[in-house]
């Protein structure tokens, strides 16, 4: 089972790759605007889906916090941790508006992790005094009402819990929920599949880290290509290599993105 999950993280990086290197080469036929392709609103030209678009969405941080970390037993600690910060640096580069909220954070719950409080420092952060779900602050649905958005990329600890009763309710709440799976943890495999499977079937849209950042990418030809090539080359190991190797064989001997 690991092995066919380390070849299909392969494959995947091996795919978006292609698309940058291909991207790269493209270059001269951009014209001199450059950089900016957009982004669609709807799946197909004549559909009614939308597609998540950084001017579209918000991204939610539930109950990131130091403490409530050790709950995570579903993934290896570094690999959650990893894709968390991924997300982050995904809203990051893309400009997304973000809300921060933690639970009960004076006590073993702990504070927000620092890295995601310091990169976002104009983000609300919402400290919920005993509201288990987040929806039930005002303060929380204020922020997140605050940004005009009813599209939301959500995440958090636990899936089961924490992420879960907030999806359902905004879903309720008449938003678009999307759940980045690979950076919400809880105390098992089993607990976390349940928990997906049931926000699932009540209507929100299930990816991850990688999917949301190509979403929100969507062409390499975009100004955030070259950002988005190193944050993969950064977290995807597979991605790291294939430029090592595209870098080589193009004579770009800094492998410096560009």
């Amino acid at each position: 089972m690991k092995k066919a999950i380390q070849y299909g993280l392969l494959m995947t990086a091996l795919t978006a790759f292609a698309g940058w290197a291909i991207a790269q080469e493209d270059k001269p036929a951009m014209g001199s605007q450059g950089s900016t392709v957009g982004h669609p609103e709807k799946w197909a030209p004549d559909g009614e889906r939308e597609r998540l678009t950084p001017d579209n969405c918000a991204v939610l941080f539930i109950d990131h916090q130091a403490g409530l970390m050790n709950l995570v037993d579903n993934v290896e600690m570094d690999r959650y941790k990893a894709d968390v910060m991924a997300k982050a640096k995904t809203a990051k580069l893309h400009g997304l508006p973000v809300v921060l909220t933690t639970s009960a954070e004076a006590g073993p719950n702990g504070p927000k992790l620092p890295e995601i409080v310091e990169m976002f420092p104009d983000a609300p952060l919402i400290s919920r005094n005993g509201q288990i779900n987040a929806w039930d602050d005002p303060n929380f649905r204020a922020a997140v009402e605050a940004t005009g958005r009813k599209k939301v990329v959500v995440s958090g600890i636990t899936t089961d819990v924490c992420v879960a009763f907030v999806t359902l309710s905004m879903l309720e709440a008449g938003y678009d929920v999307y759940v980045v799976v690979d950076a919400s943890g809880t105390t098992n495999p089993l607990v976390q599949q349940a928990a997906l499977m049931r926000m699932a079937e009540a209507g929100a849209e299930m990816g991850n880290w990688f999917a949301f950042a190509c979403e929100m990418l969507n062409d390499w030809r975009n100004a955030e290509g070259a950002g988005s090539a190193a944050l993969f080359a950064e977290h995807m190991p597979g991605y790291a290599e294939a430029m090592a190797s595209h870098s080589a064989f193009t004579g770009n001997k800094s492998g410096k993105i560009e």
